[in-house]
C-alpha cells in the first residue's frame, strides 16, 4: 500500500467522485425547483409538510413586572417569635447580598422575603 493512498484509493479518484456527486445534486434541485416554480406553494407544503412540521409561534402573554423585578423595596431578613409576629433584624438591597448572609442559618423562624416600599412589617406575619 502506498503512503499516498491509506484506504487504496487515488486522492484524484475520491475528488472526482466528489465533484460529480456535486453535480448530481445541483441537477436535483434544479429540477426540483422548476417543478416548485411550475406548482403553487400548497404542493410544496404538502410535499414536505410530511417530512417538516411547520414551525407554531406561540404569542407570548405580556407579563406584568412584579415590584421585586423594579426595585422598588428591599430584600429582608426576619424573624418570626412565639406570637406570629414578625421582628425585622436585616435589611439589604438585593436579593444576593440577602441569601448570602443568610446562607449559614440554622433557625427555621428566620428568613429572606422581599418587601415593597409601603407594605407595612406586619405584612410578614403569620397567621
Amino acid at each position: 500500500m502506498a503512503p499516498d493512498r491509506p484506504f487504496g484509493i487515488n486522492p484524484e479518484d475520491f475528488e472526482r467522485a466528489l465533484r460529480e456527486a456535486g453535480i448530481d445534486i445541483r441537477d436535483i434541485i434544479g429540477k426540483a425547483s422548476e417543478y416548485v416554480d411550475r406548482t403553487s406553494v400548497n404542493t410544496l407544503a404538502s410535499l414536505f409538510g410530511q417530512f417538516v412540521q411547520p414551525e407554531h409561534t406561540r404569542p407570548t402573554k405580556p407579563e406584568d413586572e412584579t415590584t421585586g423585578e423594579t426595585g422598588s423595596g428591599v430584600w429582608v431578613i426576619y424573624s418570626i417569635d412565639d406570637a406570629g409576629e414578625a421582628r425585622i433584624e436585616q435589611v439589604f438591597p438585593s436579593e444576593l447580598e440577602a441569601l448570602r448572609a443568610h446562607r449559614d442559618n440554622t433557625d427555621e423562624r428566620r428568613r429572606v422575603r422581599f418587601l415593597p416600599y409601603g407594605v407595612p412589617a406586619t405584612a410578614l406575619d403569620t397567621p
